[in-house]
């Protein structure tokens, strides 16, 4: 049967994936600015990734903390808190006087972003059937592709033109309005509360990590995060560095890849409605791992052979998120899920922090500033991949 999201759902939705929008592009902007990043503020390899990995493990850690608080709120009322602590925060990004300023901020940045991102997926559980599930998934997640499309060309633009400090600028004028938006249109969000039921946290943690079946969708996450983002942080600076790139021409890759994604990841959500989550995920991921190792062994090339890698990858590697994050997202009963997400948002953040943190301590510098042994980094996230896989299907969806 075809999955479609009826109206009411489909606005919900919507104000859903435009947070994922700010959220998405307050990470992805990092990437591409990192020649500009390495340049101006003359910064390592090794220490690019830090200011990468400093986002996603405070989110982690925040996550973490908060994780079996949240059932006990309204899921308005804890996203709008959030999301206006990520506003801040991005707004210290854009004005940091230096790189260990930008640390910070960037650290504070990820706190608040990586919870808010938890309560979106917790919304979809909550308010989206199973059946639907993968559809509306694939919505909040083709948010990436708006942020490549529309967010990051952009953002490089400006920083080309004027400075790295410019996206961040942008990006909270667009956060600013989507906050209002969410403020008037998001509903209240209960139904997660069991009326006359006292809230016991600890209680609530042995029934998250007590369960099997939990623990094993918290291993796939970290797996499927560790595989893709050992890889794409450093995209761009290798294609600057060994394929010859321009920073003029970085936009193109992500305006036509999040053009490319912007059909594929709702079409990929259908098809996990359809055929099942497993079985998508598992035929996605294994077509991913060519465009892996495509990416992180591309020679010197002209910018359209750079553009067609670019799309092949965003669209496949990318693609894998929408039936993993509906799997994940069924796994786990309503009463608790926002806690379960919470852990679950540490879990890939911590994926994505250790990917990125590793990658940069394998990754060095070669003559003429080429970047080395990214091919290794490419080996091992294929390895990811195919655990990521063998354990999809040791997760069982329940609700």
């Amino acid at each position: 049967m075809k999955a479609q999201i009826p109206a009411g759902e489909r606005t919900l939705v919507l104000v859903l994936a435009a947070i994922q929008f700010t959220h998405i592009m307050d990470f992805m902007i990092m990437m591409p600015l990192g020649p500009q990043l390495m340049r101006v503020m003359l910064i390592s390899p090794q220490q690019f990734g830090i200011l990468v990995s400093a986002y996603t493990l405070t989110a982690a850690v925040a996550a973490l903390a908060v994780a079996f608080y949240t059932d006990r709120f309204d899921r308005r009322q804890t996203l709008l808190f959030l999301y206006a602590g990520f506003v801040i925060s991005t707004l210290l990004c854009g004005i940091a006087p230096g790189y260990n300023e930008l640390l910070t901020a960037r650290a504070v940045a990820g706190a608040f972003g990586g919870v808010a991102g938890a309560t979106v997926h917790s919304i979809i559980g909550d308010a989206i059937p199973e059946n639907r599930r993968g559809a509306a998934t694939g919505m909040i997640m083709s948010a990436f592709a708006l942020s490549s499309i529309i967010g990051v060309p952009i953002g490089l633009v400006l920083a080309a033109h004027f400075s790295w400090r410019a996206p961040f600028l942008l990006l909270v004028a667009v956060s600013v309005l989507v906050f209002i938006l969410t403020w008037r249109i998001l509903p209240p969000m209960r139904s997660h509360i069991v009326a006359g039921e006292a809230h016991r946290p600890l209680e609530q943690m042995r029934s998250v990590l007590g369960t099997a079946n939990h623990l094993r969708a918290f291993a796939f996450m970290f797996a499927l995060m560790f595989a893709g983002f050992s890889v794409i942080p450093f995209i761009s600076p290798y294609m600057v560095a060994n394929v010859g790139l321009k920073e003029t021409d970085l936009p193109y890759l992500y305006l036509f890849g999040g053009l490319a994604t912007a059909f594929s990841s709702r079409y990929i959500g259908k098809l996990a409605d359809r055929y099942g989550k497993r079985q998508i995920f598992t035929l996605i991921g294994l077509i991913s791992i060519a465009p892996l190792l495509i990416t992180t062994n591309l020679p010197p090339a002209p910018v359209w052979v750079a553009i067609c890698a670019s799309v092949i990858f965003m669209v496949f590697v990318s693609g894998r998120f929408v039936p993993a994050m509906a799997l994940v997202i069924s796994s786990v009963e309503p009463r608790l899920r926002g806690g379960f997400m919470s852990i679950n948002s540490a879990i890939q953040q911590l994926g994505l922090g250790a990917a990125s943190f590793l990658a940069g301590t394998i990754i060095g510098h070669g003559a003429g500033g080429t970047l080395t042994n990214y091919w290794l980094v490419g080996l091992i996230a294929v390895g990811a991949t195919l655990l990521a896989i063998a354990l999809a299907w040791r997760v069982e969806p329940v609700a």
